[in-house]
């Protein structure tokens, strides 16, 4: 019997949960300028991720590169999102002064 499959159901359970948030927040401070970083941070993962020779860090950093991937596309979904009025939406004088 192995634990294994249980523990990175919960690596990306949690993951997942706390991208959700990053995202919003990213959006709403920094706008979809950010998505390169998300890029960089995701291939470093992935690719960190195969170096890893034991199976839960390496499935820990390859989950949250897909995180971070995926959330390029969570970003501008995010910018739409706010646009129609179901998040707050930072003004652009705001942001720019950032």
């Amino acid at each position: 019997m192995s634990i294994h499959g249980l523990l990175i159901g919960l690596i990306a359970f949690v993951l997942i949960g706390l991208f959700h948030p990053i995202v919003i927040h990213g959006e709403y401070h920094f706008g979809v300028k950010i998505w390169p970083a998300f890029l960089v941070l995701g291939a470093v993962l992935c690719f960190l991720s195969l170096l890893l020779e034991h199976i839960l860090p390496s499935a820990a950093c390859g989950i949250a590169g897909f995180c971070c991937l995926w959330s390029i596309r969570e970003l501008f979904q995010q910018r739409d999102r706010a646009a129609k009025g179901w998040f707050p939406k930072k003004d652009r004088a705001t942001r720019r002064s950032l």
